[in-house]
Order: C-alpha cells, then sequence, then structure tokens
C-alpha cells in the first residue's frame, strides 16, 4: 500500500509539474508575443522587451514553487546538465513548454484576427524569429546563429547563478526577468528574439514557410547555449564537496516551505 501511495504521489507531483509549466510558457508568450504582435508599433521594442521580461518576473514567483518556472527548453537542458535537475523530468517539462506555446501562439492569432480587416500571418509574421530578409534588421545566418548562441548562454548562465545556494534568497525572479528583458533589447532587432525553442515553434507553425525553414537555429543555438551555460557554471560553481544535488535543492526547498507555513 505504502509503494502504491508513493508512486500516486509522485505521479501527481510531476503532473502539477508539468502542468505548471504549460502554463508558465503559455504566459510567456502571451505576454511577450502578444505584446509584439498586439501592441508592438505602440510600445515599441523596448515595451516588447519588457514585457517579455515582466511575463518571466510573474511566473518565477507563481509557479517557480512548484516546477522551477524553466518554460523553456533551453533552460530545462542547462538545468539538466549543470546537475540541478532530474533527467526523468526534462521530456515532460518540455513538451509542456511547447504546448504552452502554442496555445498561446493560437489565442493571439484569434485576437489578432479579430480587428478589422483580420490578420494576415504571411504579413504580419506573428512575432515568428527569423534572419536574413525575415530579421527585422536583416541580419544575416551567422550574426543570427552567434546572437542567439550567445545571448542563450548569458540567459541560462543568470538562471543557474540565480538559483544557487550562494544566491541572495527571494531575489532570483527579479536577476531572471531583468535578464530576459536585456537580452530582448539587445536581440529583436536581429532576430526578433528567441533564446527559447518553445517560444519559437508556436508563431513557426502557425507562419509556416520561411518560419519553419529557419526554425532549425532557434532550436540549435538556445539549446547548445544552455549546454554552454552549464559548463560555463560547473567551472565556476562550488567545489563537489560543497555542491548539492537537484533532489537535496528541492528537499531543502520543501523544508523551507514547511517552516513557513508552521
Amino acid at each position: 500500500m505504502r509503494t502504491t501511495t508513493t508512486v500516486f504521489a509522485r505521479d501527481r507531483e510531476a503532473l502539477h509539474r508539468y502542468l505548471a509549466e504549460l502554463l508558465g510558457t503559455f504566459a510567456l508568450v502571451l505576454g511577450g508575443v502578444g505584446c509584439a504582435v498586439l501592441a508592438g508599433p505602440t510600445v515599441g521594442a523596448a515595451g516588447v522587451a519588457l514585457a517579455f521580461g515582466f511575463s518571466l518576473l510573474a511566473m518565477v514567483y507563481a509557479i517557480g514553487p512548484i516546477s522551477g518556472c524553466h518554460v523553456n527548453p533551453a533552460v530545462t537542458l542547462g538545468l539538466w546538465a549543470a546537475g540541478k535537475f532530474r533527467r526523468g523530468y526534462v521530456g515532460g517539462y518540455v513538451v509542456a513548454q511547447v504546448v504552452g506555446a502554442i496555445l498561446a501562439t493560437l489565442v493571439i492569432y484569434l485576437v489578432a484576427n479579430g480587428a478589422a480587416g483580420g490578420y494576415s500571418v504571411a504579413t504580419g509574421g506573428l512575432g515568428a524569429n527569423g534572419y536574413g530578409a525575415h530579421s527585422p534588421g536583416e541580419f544575416g545566418l551567422g550574426a543570427a546563429l552567434l546572437c542567439e548562441l550567445v545571448l542563450s548562454c548569458f540567459f541560462v548562465l543568470t538562471v543557474l547563478f540565480a538559483t544557487d545556494a550562494r544566491a541572495p534568497v527571494g531575489f532570483a525572479g527579479l536577476a531572471i526577468g531583468l535578464a530576459l528583458a536585456m537580452v530582448h533589447l539587445v536581440s529583436i532587432p536581429v532576430t526578433n528574439t528567441s533564446v527559447n525553442p518553445a517560444r519559437s515553434l508556436g508563431p513557426a507553425l502557425f507562419v509556416g514557410d520561411w518560419a519553419l525553414r529557419q526554425l532549425w537555429l532557434f532550436i540549435v543555438a538556445p539549446l547548445a547555449g544552455g549546454l554552454a551555460a552549464a559548463g560555463i557554471h560547473r567551472a565556476l560553481a562550488v567545489s563537489a564537496e560543497e555542491r548539492i544535488s537537484a533532489a537535496e535543492a528541492e528537499r531543502a526547498l520543501e523544508e523551507e516551505r514547511a517552516a513557513r507555513v508552521h
């Protein structure tokens, strides 16, 4: 009976994690891409960057205690490679993130299509990422690849260090949200900013054509950046004697939460 109860509890925890990641990614894409599509001409690139940063900041504090608020396959991969996340959850997290991004993109499209004259994804682009002729500043493949790789590495590295045992408690969300806003301020003119394969996949599926042909870059570069960040973190992290596993970190979080309740 105890074994059955334990398995059920673990399955329920996993489901809660996946649903949280779906919700968090939905909110990120709805807030960021939605701002770019529906209010981009009004708020400009700075407004869109802040929309992404604020959306992630809110979700870190909202769903962080449930799933850690990855909302990005590159973050999930980076945390796993850095030894801070359990391998068994990786696949479920990525699927949940992709589904959340697609659902959010659908909502954005339906809202945009409600405007007078409708919305043309071929003309409007639906916030899809691109390079060359489909880059806002017409940056080429090499520039786009380098930009996405370096900024993805920087962003995931921020996540890794902001959630480190040595980081100030309670400020991770602020650091991560500001980092994402900065990343967008730099790279919106170059690629419309991805650093997140799930965020790129959602709009690409609706736009099709060129967006799907160029999608590979916005999957490969962020994932490679996440792995590079994990390598840098391992090189600069605490000694092996002081380093704790993902399971130990999660148990510590549970103890803190219990202390808060009682």
